[in-house]
């Protein structure tokens, strides 16, 4: 009865179909995807909220290629129960509950913050499209794509609570990916507003924010 328990926390489906939907929806709200450029990067951020899932509630592919491995380093874990597969928490010794485990209380940091950061640049990017001028404000005044931020964190925050090997190779991929769409807007930022922008691009940074200095569209401007 209690390895039926445990097998139960697999083959999920409709749970995989639910979070997935779930947190797309959630991501939609604040991104708001319009051009072709955001309807790629969204679609790339919701295929890794897919991978994950479907190892989290339907099939541990992760959990099942190391097997072997993990089953010879912690012998006494049931690598087939949810628990287990926070395997940061495992590998790191944590013996409570992974909810509360310091990988997933940090992984919830970055998602929050993650969600949070595509809700203020929405509303500035907004306001600025409707005007026909630069997003210059609010998170726009610290680095130039803070929403490309704002799906990264979110990324790494679930890569902190739920690590698969599926996830895991598509992260620096969509990096990567994200880097170049983030370089085109660019190009397009500059055939359209020319000078400012490039005033703009030079104050600011693409993806760090420089703390402490001043704001860098006081100085673009």
């Amino acid at each position: 009865m209690e390895h039926s328990s445990e097998t139960s926390a697999y083959g999920l489906w409709s749970l995989v179909i639910i979070n997935s939907l779930v947190f797309i929806i959630f991501a939609f709200s604040f991104a708001k995807p319009q051009s072709a450029r955001d309807w790629r990067s969204f679609g790339a951020f919701s295929a890794f909220l897919v991978a994950l899932f479907t190892e989290m509630y339907g099939y541990p592919l992760t959990i099942y290629f190391l097997s072997g491995w993990l089953s010879s380093r912690f012998p006494e874990v049931d690598f087939l129960s949810h628990d287990a597969g926070h395997l940061l928490e495992v590998m790191f010794g944590w013996k409570d509950s992974p909810h509360v485990g310091p990988f997933h209380i940090l992984s919830n940091v970055f998602i929050v913050a993650g969600f949070w950061l595509l809700s203020v640049s929405w509303k500035v990017l907004y306001a600025a499209q409707r005007a026909h001028r630069l997003a210059l404000t609010g998170a726009y005044a610290r680095v130039r794509h803070p929403q490309y931020i704002g799906f990264v964190l979110i990324m790494f925050g679930f890569l902190l609570q739920w690590p698969t090997l599926v996830t895991l190779v598509m992260f620096p991929i969509l990096l990567f990916m994200y880097g170049r769409l983030a370089k085109h807007e660019e190009r397009e930022m500059l055939a359209q507003f020319g000078d400012e922008y490039r005033r703009y691009r030079d104050a600011v940074p693409a993806f760090l924010p420089k703390f402490g200095l001043s704001s860098g569209p006081a100085r673009a401007q």
